[in-house]
C-alpha cells in the first residue's frame, strides 16, 4: 500500500488485490531474469543480456517499507511481465480480482493520523518454494535466512 502512495500517486489511484494459485507463481517466477546483472546469478554478463531479451519476466528485489515509509531490511519482489507472460496471466492463471482501494485510503487515515494500532494490512509470512533449485534462481533462500 505504501508503493502507491496509499492509492494517491499518479496513475495508481486504484489499487486491485490479485489471487492465483502457487503453481502458477512459481511457473512466473520460474521465468523471471533479474532486472540488473549481479555477479553470482548468472554465468556472465552476456548470458543475462542474451536471457533479458527473450524472457518475458523481469524480478528485482527492493526494499520494503513501513507504512510511514521508512525502508526496512527484509525485501520485496517485484515483477514484470510482458508479451505472451502476461496475457496467460490475465486470461488463465488470475483466480480473483478484488478493488480495495476504498479499504486501502482508509488504511491511509490511519497512517496520517499517526494510529498504527488501527491500521489493517495484510497478514504476511515468509514464502517457502519447495523446488529448493527455482528458489535458489530467483534469491528467495539467500533473502530468506
Amino acid at each position: 500500500m505504501y508503493r502507491c502512495g496509499w492509492a494517491s500517486k499518479e496513475n495508481q489511484e486504484r489499487v486491485l488485490a490479485l489471487w492465483l494459485e502457487k503453481t502458477a507463481f512459481e511457473e512466473i517466477i520460474g521465468q523471471a531474469v533479474f532486472s540488473t546483472f549481479t555477479a553470482g546469478n548468472y554465468e556472465s554478463a552476456d548470458v543475462w543480456k542474451q536471457e533479458l531479451s527473450t524472457k518475458n519476466v523481469r524480478l528485482q528485489w527492493d526494499p520494503d517499507h513501513s507504512p510511514y515509509g521508512g525502508k526496512l531490511t527484509r525485501r520485496a519482489l517485484q515483477l514484470g511481465l510482458k508479451n505472451s507472460t502476461l496475457e496467460q496471466f490475465g486470461k488463465r492463471q488470475l483466480v480473483r480480482i478484488e478493488d480495495i482501494t476504498d479499504f486501502v485510503l482508509q488504511q491511509k487515515l490511519h497512517v496520517a493520523n499517526r494510529q498504527l494500532e488501527q491500521l489493517l494490512v495484510p497478514q504476511e509470512r515468509v514464502y517457502h518454494v519447495a523446488d529448493t533449485t527455482l528458489a535458489q534462481k530467483v534469491g528467495i533462500t539467500a533473502l530468506a535466512s
